[in-house]
């Protein structure tokens, strides 16, 4: 049975803001948290705005983590289709 794009079991009310950007997302968040830290360590003159630096890592750190989950799902999904393939050949 085919899930629709705005299925029921995809929304979740008590989910961070960062819920289902996917790995696109992902990747732009750890750009901009990126962005973000450099600017606050080299770019920023304030220098005892230790902060907001750590912000943007706790950015980047989400975006890497988000990416990972993404990546290992596709590995995953490849391997089980890959492996109902072969199943269907010795059937």
């Amino acid at each position: 049975m085919p899930r629709d794009e705005h299925d029921p079991l995809d929304e979740h009310p008590q989910a961070p803001w960062w819920w289902g950007i996917g790995p696109v997302g992902a990747a732009l968040l750890c750009i901009a948290g990126i962005a973000w830290a450099l600017w606050e360590f080299l770019g920023s003159g304030a220098a005892d705005d230790s902060a907001a630096g750590y912000q943007g890592s706790k950015v980047v750190a989400i975006g890497l983590v988000l990416l990972g989950a993404a990546v290992l799902k596709r590995l995953r999904s490849r391997r089980s289709r890959a492996h109902e393939a072969t199943d269907r050949q010795h059937s």
